[in-house]
């Protein structure tokens, strides 16, 4: 409890507070701190990069999820069979989880880097010059490739959540199902997809509480730029926090971009306890 006090409560509702008083650089070297009620909230609400910032976030984190989570249960439905060098390969995906997000970002940084990246060099050697392009510099590619790296990120904390759930299935239904004249793309579809709706949806449901939020990959990569491509809702409460220095109106949007990941850890955990209800009754 005194941990959650002084590294959770305290902090949210220093945040709060501040949210509601008109704080600038000035105020943190000693001058007043004038309470304006909700009018941090509405000029953030009435700033039309708020609502942009907004709108790319939603775009980001869509985009993650699907690729995540697609390319996630297609590896974890290949790991889940024996062969040669599973472990090891599983081993090295992995790598891309336990990287420091700042390393992901400056490596992807210099991959999609115009004059000196690996991508360009690699297409210019195939024979394929002619697609080489300026992707983080260019804002209709940029938020393409800060999705890319976040994928490259995410796929194997999917994959790995997503092989535990299989490998709870019961592989006597396959057989039975086999027996029966089932075959496999009738036996994924009528069994291990049903099966691992639990385990997807809590993928699903994670993903979004960190993704939504993500701000160390972006800042690394673009800074939210270029023209404010990827500029992110993390990245603009970083702006008005420490480019502006209106510490009021950057709680403010601090607080609306915990709107998201909150509601979705409400659900998270109300279903959590269903199932346990629902678990201990049977």
């Amino acid at each position: 409890m005194a941990f959650l006090a002084l590294f959770l409560a305290y902090p949210l509702f220093y945040n709060v507070w501040t949210s509601l008083h008109d704080v600038e650089l000035g105020s943190l070297l000693g001058g007043p701190e004038r309470f304006n009620g909700l009018a941090n909230y509405r000029a953030v609400v009435s700033d039309p990069g708020f609502w942009h910032s907004v709108r790319l976030s939603l775009l980001f984190t869509l985009a993650s999820l699907v690729l995540q989570f697609t390319l996630g249960f297609a590896l974890a439905l290949l790991f889940a069979r024996p062969f040669p060098l599973n472990g090891l390969l599983r081993s090295l995906l992995l790598m891309a989880w336990l990287l420091p997000p700042v390393v992901s970002g400056t490596l992807f940084r210099w991959l999609l880097d115009a004059e000196s990246g690996a991508y360009n060099a690699l297409l210019e050697a195939v024979g394929l010059g002619g697609l080489t392009h300026d992707w983080l510099t260019d804002p209709s590619t940029s938020l393409a490739g800060v999705v890319l790296a976040n994928v490259w990120v995410g796929v194997p904390f999917n994959m790995l959540l997503l092989l535990v759930g299989l490998h709870t299935i019961d592989p006597e239904l396959h057989e039975a199902a086999a027996i029966d004249g089932a075959n496999a793309r009738q036996r994924f579809l009528r069994i291990t997809l049903p099966l691992m709706r639990p385990v997807s949806l809590t993928v699903l449901l994670l993903g979004l509480i960190y993704t939504f939020k993500v701000f160390d990959i972006v800042f690394v990569m673009t800074g939210g730029g270029p023209v404010d491509a990827t500029r992110l809702l993390s990245l603009y409460v970083y702006e008005v926090f420490f480019t502006f220095f209106r510490f009021g109106r950057g709680a403010a949007a601090g607080l609306l971009l915990l709107v998201v990941p909150l509601l979705t850890g409400v659900f998270y955990v109300r279903r959590l306890r269903r199932e346990e209800a629902e678990g201990g009754v049977a």
